[in-house]
C-alpha cells in the first residue's frame, strides 16, 4: 500500500498548463479533411488545445511551387515554375474556423529548389538544402506577404512560426551539415524579419535535444537568435547514443529506463539557464517511443508514462506537444486497422485511447499546486487545490515496462474540508479503456456504423464506482492498476 499525502495547508506554487496549448497532427496536408477537423474540434474543446502543428507544409501535394494551369499547352522545358498558396490557404482557414492557430512551418524544400536527391516519406517530401537560398528566402518571405495581406497583421502575430523538422536526422529528414542548416536558419530568419520583425519564430526543432548549444553559439554570432526555442524527444532517443544535454543518474539513461526523457528535458532547462535563455521553449514533439508501431501506445502504460512525465517536468517549458493527436497518420503507411499501435492519441474514427484520456485528466487538474509526500519514482502524484477545489492526480508506472498489469492500494490524504464525498477516475486495462472494448468486440479492423455507435457510447470518462473508493483514517483509499492512472476529485 502507498500513502501519498499532499500538504493541503502549505503556500502553493503556480501549476502551468503546459501539456495543453499545442497538437500535433501528421502532415499539413490533412488539415483541410473533415475528419481531421472534427478531431481537431476534439482536441480544442476536450484538451485545451489552441495551436496546431503539422509537419511538410511544402509537400509536393500541396502545389506550393509548381507550373501554372494557363501554360498547359507548352513543352515541360519551356514552363516556369511559381509560389501558388491555394491549397496552404485551405488548411490555414480550416484552423482558424475552428478557432485554433496555425504553427507554421517551413519544410520541407519545394520540389525543384534543390538538387539532393534526399526524400521523406511517401508523398516524396525534398529533404535537401536549397540550391539557392536567395531563392529560398524570396519564396519565404513571399508566402508571408501573401498571408499578411489574406490575414492581417494582428492574426500572423499570434501564431507561431518553426523552420524546419528534425535536421538533425540527416538522410531522412534533412540531406544536408548542421552548418548548411544553420545557414538555411538564417536565410529564413532575415526573410521573417523583413516582413514583420515581430513575427515569433523558432528553431532548431531537433530530434533528442541535439545541436541546443551549437545553435545557441551560431544564432549569437550571427545575430539571428530564436524568439523561441524548439526541439524534441522520446523516451526511447536512449536506444542510441543522443548527443542531448541531461541531468540525472547514469541509470536514468540506459535503455528501456522510464526516466530518460525527464532527465533531457531537466538537462536542456539547465544548459538554457546557465545560457541566461529567456525566450520560451517548447518540446513540439515528445512522447514514450518513437517507434512507427508500438503496441504499448495503446495501453495503460502510454498514460502513466504520460502523466508520470508531465508530473516530473511541466514546469521546466513553456509548451509540451505530444506526438501526436490522430492516427490519421501515414508517414510509414496507412495503418489497416481501426486501432494498429499507431502514435495517434485518437483512432482513425476518433475514439479516445488511455493516452487522450490522460491528458483529459491533467486538465482537470487546478492551477495552484501543493507539494506531495510519499510514493517514489514509479509511483507519484501532483496535487492542487484552488478554493474549494482539491484533485490528485496519481501515476503508477511498473518496474518491467512490458509487465502485466496489477493492482495495488493506494491511500491519500483528505484536504481539511471537502464539500462531497470524493471521486475517483481511473484508466486501467479495462477501464476507461476503448481499446480493451474494441477487442471484446472482436477487434474489428473496419468497424460497421453499428458498432462505431456502440463503441462511441461506451467512450466517454467515467468515474469509478461509489463504493471503490471508501474513507479510512483521514484517507481516501482505493486501488489503482500498475501500469494505470488516477485522479481523486474532492
Amino acid at each position: 500500500m502507498s500513502t501519498l499525502t499532499p500538504a493541503w495547508s502549505a503556500a502553493h506554487t503556480p501549476l502551468r498548463h503546459t501539456w495543453a496549448p499545442i497538437g500535433n497532427i501528421d502532415q499539413f496536408r490533412w488539415l483541410a479533411r473533415a475528419d481531421v477537423q472534427r478531431q481537431l474540434a476534439m482536441a480544442r474543446d476536450e484538451l485545451g488545445v489552441r495551436h496546431v502543428r503539422a509537419v511538410a507544409m511544402f509537400s509536393p501535394e500541396l502545389a506550393v511551387w509548381d507550373h501554372d494551369l494557363i501554360d498547359w499547352r507548352k513543352p515541360t522545358a519551356e514552363k516556369s515554375k511559381r509560389a501558388n498558396w491555394q491549397l496552404i490557404d485551405l488548411s490555414i482557414e480550416a484552423l482558424l474556423e475552428l478557432g485554433l492557430k496555425p504553427i507554421y512551418t517551413t519544410c520541407f524544400t519545394p520540389v525543384g529548389m534543390s538538387d539532393d536527391p534526399t526524400v521523406c516519406w511517401p508523398d516524396k517530401n525534398t529533404t535537401g538544402m536549397p540550391r539557392d537560398l536567395n531563392q529560398w528566402t524570396d519564396f519565404i518571405a513571399a508566402g508571408l506577404r501573401h498571408h499578411l495581406a489574406r490575414y492581417g497583421r494582428d492574426e500572423l502575430r499570434s501564431w507561431y512560426f518553426e523552420v524546419w523538422n528534425e535536421p538533425n536526422l540527416r538522410g531522412c529528414f534533412f540531406g544536408g551539415t548542421r552548418e548548411e542548416f544553420f545557414q538555411l536558419w538564417d536565410a529564413t530568419y532575415h526573410a521573417f524579419k523583413a516582413v514583420d520583425p515581430e513575427l515569433r519564430l523558432g528553431g532548431p526543432s531537433t530530434a533528442r535535444a541535439e545541436w541546443i548549444p551549437e545553435f545557441l553559439d551560431w544564432t549569437e554570432q550571427h545575430g539571428t537568435r530564436p524568439d523561441y526555442l524548439i526541439t524534441h524527444v522520446y523516451n526511447n532517443d536512449s536506444e542510441g547514443q543522443p548527443l542531448s544535454p541531461f541531468d540525472g543518474p547514469a541509470s536514468h539513461k540506459v535503455k528501456d529506463s522510464p526516466h530518460f526523457a525527464s532527465g533531457v528535458i531537466r538537462g536542456t532547462r539547465r544548459e538554457l539557464e546557465r545560457r541566461c535563455f529567456t525566450g520560451e521553449v517548447h518540446w513540439n514533439e515528445w512522447g514514450r517511443s518513437w517507434f512507427l508501431h508500438d503496441p504499448l501506445k495503446e495501453t495503460p502504460l502510454e498514460a502513466a508514462f504520460i502523466v508520470k512525465t508531465m508530473a516530473e517536468v511541466s514546469q521546466d517549458a513553456d509548451a509540451f506537444a505530444f506526438w501526436c493527436l490522430s492516427d490519421i497518420y501515414n508517414q510509414g503507411g496507412l495503418q489497416s486497422s481501426e486501432f494498429q499501435a499507431n502514435y495517434g492519441l485518437l483512432s482513425l474514427h476518433g475514439l479516445r485511447k488511455p493516452g487522450w484520456f490522460a491528458h483529459i485528466l491533467l486538465q482537470r487538474l487546478g492551477v495552484a499546486r501543493v507539494p506531495v509526500t510519499g510514493g517514489d519514482d514509479l509511483l507519484g502524484a501532483v496535487a492542487t487545490r484552488d478554493g474549494a477545489d482539491s484533485r490528485v492526480i496519481i501515476y503508477a508506472y511498473p518496474q518491467q515496462f512490458d509487465a502485466a498489469p496489477v493492482k495495488e492500494t493506494v491511500r491519500v490524504a483528505l484536504p481539511p474540508s471537502h464539500a462531497r464525498a470524493p471521486r475517483v477516475f481511473r484508466l486501467g486495462a479495462v477501464e476507461n479503456n476503448i481499446v480493451a472494448t474494441w477487442h471484446a468486440l472482436g477487434a474489428p479492423a473496419y468497424p460497421t456504423r453499428a458498432q462505431l455507435d456502440q463503441l462511441r457510447s461506451s467512450n466517454a470518462l467515467q468515474a469509478a464506482p461509489a463504493g471503490e473508493l471508501v474513507i479510512a483514517d483521514g484517507h481516501a483509499v482505493f486501488e489503482i492498476e500498475r501500469p494505470g492512472v488516477a485522479l481523486v476529485e474532492f
